[in-house]
């Protein structure tokens, strides 16, 4: 099964797809899963598909449809990595996080869950961190986000619980980013960061060559209980 859900924008003048799984019963709350530069591809909706199986409606909207409707992209594929590459730098960030905005409000109103958290990965872990700063989501997650020092100017803006789980050798997010991560966000009191040393980015994912099983059971734990905390 793909995509299966349909949202509409804020403006209400278009919409855009999005994979949902359903837990068996009524759900113990709702997740957001925000994709990396890969699309809603087979790795994120196995994502969604766990969270379902333990009992949370999980809902990766499809962010990348004013590009390219329903992409799909295997980062252990050079061609595919390099063409999802080229959709992050042309990708609006700021309509993403309206997206996002739209799909908390479909989820409320639509699907009938009040409690509504996110999480995201690669690009989805920097649109996590967003989404805790300009929207009223109750929760937010974010796995090796990109270019978080640049939105520190936004850190009093978040209101609800935000974790970022940080793995020490990202290839994509170096050591002086790390540190600006901790001195910005360390003593805020909504803010939880956990380090993952020498492991690189992209160790949670759920299949391919990038995934660190040991690390990545060890960060979901804490996602789920987080999770059970602020959402249950």
């Amino acid at each position: 099964m793909s995509l299966n859900e349909t949202i509409p924008t804020l403006d209400g003048d278009a919409s855009f797809q999005a994979y949902v799984a359903r837990p068996e019963g009524r759900p113990k709350g709702a997740i957001i899963v925000i994709q990396e530069i890969f699309g809603v591809n087979p790795g994120i909706r196995q994502k969604c598909d766990k969270l379902a199986a333990e009992g949370w409606l999980a809902v990766a909207p499809d962010l990348f449809w004013r590009l390219e409707p329903g992409v799909e992209f295997d980062p252990d594929v050079e061609a595919e990595f390099q063409t999802a590459l080229d959709m992050m730098g042309k990708f609006n960030q700021d309509a993403g996080i309206r997206d996002i905005e739209a799909t908390i409000h479909h989820i409320r109103r639509t699907l009938g869950v009040a409690k509504v958290g996110c999480v995201g990965y690669c690009l989805g872990g920097r649109l996590a961190y967003m989404t805790a700063a300009r929207t009223d989501i109750d929760a937010s997650v974010g796995y090796y986000g990109v270019g978080i020092d640049g939105l520190l100017g936004e850190k009093h803006a978040i209101a609800n619980p935000l974790m970022l789980h940080i793995p020490t050798a990202d290839g994509f997010v170096g050591p002086e980013t790390q540190q600006a991560m901790h001195e910005g966000l360390d003593d805020h009191p909504r803010v939880t960061l956990h380090d993952y040393e020498g492991l690189d980015h992209g160790f949670a994912t759920e299949t391919g060559k990038r995934r660190d099983d040991a690390a990545a059971t060890l960060a979901d734990s804490r996602t789920a209980a987080f999770f059970a905390e602020h959402l249950g």
